[in-house]
């Protein structure tokens, strides 16, 4: 380690159990990490354990996915690891790296680089470096700008990542301004290890995402959703949202976020939106059973983002938001489109979004049996999520209204289990079939047999299950309605 990264004092005991970590992460998959390293060094070549998995090793939470770089070039590389790995890609071939497989790990061999972008392109020009140094330099972060090589595990920290990690905290190994203008994605990566890692972001690597927000644009819509995907997963997704707002990256290309900041004054006065959505994001997280539900996390985001547009302040001052959650569901669908997320996960989140409301009402005693089989069916496989939805838009401060509306949705919850027992709501279906309405009816398969399976779904829904007898005069009296029969 170079004097200029040496540890503070202060840090010793946290670097020292740093390294502990990474010591016993590396034994755990030195036996492979090292056999490649000699199977390099036999052919002339340096390899090297690089960047996040540095990172992780020194965090105690290595996975079984290894980046390396080296300075051979991918055909060398690809002569090194056959006969040895026991499976090979190259789809990352334009860019430098061969990925291969062996017991259980996936290792990808990256050559050093020294790219260069020319300030405008959305994709670097990938130029090959000479050195570790040159390497290690064009990195994001510090943190991820070390390396240990192999087999012989020397540490190599030329810009204090080591200081930083345990510090916790976000810089760049040069200045933020050339980091970021090489690849503006950076600073949405930045607001992601906030999320990810809890780490602060350095105030120069702040103020330079400020001023260079608007270079965001530059970088493809799949680059940034994989990218803000990573971000609302992370552990803390709040610092980074809150990161992305600040900055004026979200205006990019999440303005709906920006937007929900409503102007409050004191003659029209309601909930900060804004505070508001941070905090249902919060409560969503909480009611997670097994890692990230991403639909769940990006529904609670958007669940009010159709309240800017539909705001209304009455005669009385009070304010009003009709409807919003019609236009935050199409919102919600536009915004994902533009990030080219795939259809199932945005009609997934619309859904919700559309649906988040539905439950007010119930406590008032309004709700009938018809009217929980159709918030059911409504829902379909993503009640429970909409009910983990629902209880987390629950904020008010006022502990006598919060207790009332969990007690609400309990009865509702309760009274849905009691239904679907009664009633199979899992699978609501007319009491009669397509074959047994064309025999009634006499009529072939076409449309009007779909017309009349749709009005017996209705009256299902409307009154539970019929007997075949009344199902079948209710299908005759439609039938003379419509002017069949």
């Amino acid at each position: 380690m170079s004097e200029a990264s040496a540890p503070h004092a202060a840090d010793r005991r946290e670097l020292t159990a740093a390294q502990r970590n990474a010591v016993a992460e590396l034994l755990r998959v030195s036996p492979v990490a090292d056999e490649l390293g000699r199977r390099f060094a036999r052919a002339g070549h340096e390899l090297h354990l690089v960047g996040g998995s540095v990172r992780d090793a020194l965090l105690g939470r290595l996975g079984d996915d290894l980046d390396f770089c080296t300075d051979a070039h991918p055909d060398e590389t690809l002569r090194i690891v056959k006969g040895w790995a026991e499976s090979i890609w190259e789809t990352g071939r334009e860019f430098g790296t061969i990925g291969c497989q062996r017991d259980g790990l996936r290792l990808e061999v990256t050559t050093y680089r020294a790219e260069a972008y020319d300030q405008v392109s959305r994709n670097p020009i990938v130029e090959y470096g000479t050195s570790l140094t040159e390497d290690l330099r064009r990195r994001d972060f510090t943190i991820n700008a070390m390396a240990v090589s192999l087999p012989d595990h020397r540490f190599t920290d030329p810009h204090g990542g080591l200081d930083d990690l345990a510090a916790k905290v976000i810089r760049t190994p040069g200045t933020p301004r050339e980091s970021f203008g090489d690849d503006p994605l950076r600073m949405l990566r930045a607001a992601r290890f906030a999320a990810q890692l809890r780490f602060a972001v350095h105030p120069q690597v702040r103020e330079a995402m400020t001023r260079m927000a608007a270079d965001l644009d530059r970088i493809t819509a799949e680059r940034i959703r994989d990218e803000f995907t990573k971000l609302l997963c992370g552990a803390d997704p709040i610092t980074g949202l809150r990161l992305l707002v600040d900055t004026g990256l979200a205006e990019r290309f999440l303005p709906e976020l920006t937007g929900l900041k409503l102007e409050i004054d004191e003659h029209a006065q309601h909930k900060d939106v804004y505070e508001h959505t941070l905090t249902v994001v919060s409560n969503a997280v909480s009611y997670e059973e097994d890692g990230c539900d991403f639909v769940l996390r990006m529904a609670a985001l958007m669940h009010d983002v159709g309240k800017p547009a539909t705001k209304a302040v009455g005669p009385d001052g009070r304010v009003s938001f009709h409807h919003h959650e019609v236009v935050g569901a199409r919102l919600t669908k536009a915004r994902m489109k533009a990030l080219r997320y795939p259809k199932d996960v945005t009609a997934q989140v619309t859904k919700l979004v559309g649906l988040h409301l539905r439950f007010y009402g119930y406590g008032r005693g309004e709700w009938t049996d018809s009217a929980v089989r159709r918030y059911v069916t409504d829902a379909d496989d993503l009640l429970p999520r909409l009910h983990k939805l629902t209880r987390s838009d629950c904020t008010t401060r006022n502990r006598r209204k919060a207790a009332q509306l969990a007690a609400d949705y309990d009865a509702l919850e309760e009274r849905i289990a009691r239904i679907a027992a009664e009633e199979d709501l899992a699978r609501v279906r007319p009491d009669l079939d397509g074959n047994a309405i064309m025999e009634l009816l006499g009529v072939p398969p076409g449309p009007v047999v779909g017309r009349a399976w749709q009005h017996l779904k209705e009256l299902r829904l409307e009154r539970g299950p019929l007997e075949r007898a009344e199902a079948e005069a209710e299908l005759l009296r439609w039938a003379r309605e419509q002017g069949l029969a």
